[in-house]
């Protein structure tokens, strides 16, 4: 995981509609929320869960 980056960052692969989530760095934890309910919840993992978590993502793990 990074150093602490407070900013949240909106996925490249958004495509920019709006349907997408954010994630940042804080409070030692990789966080992320829904673009679109900014206010709402907020999820937290790990340095081992997300990073397990983009692992996944890269090997296809979540592939329909």
């Amino acid at each position: 995981m990074k150093a602490l980056d407070h900013q949240w960052r909106t996925s490249s692969r958004s495509g920019g509609n709006g349907a997408c989530v954010e994630a940042r760095y804080a409070d030692a934890t990789a966080q992320v929320r829904d673009s679109k309910d900014r206010q709402g919840p907020v999820l937290s993992f790990t340095a081992d869960q997300w990073t397990g978590f983009v692992q996944g993502i890269k090997s296809g793990t979540f592939n329909a």
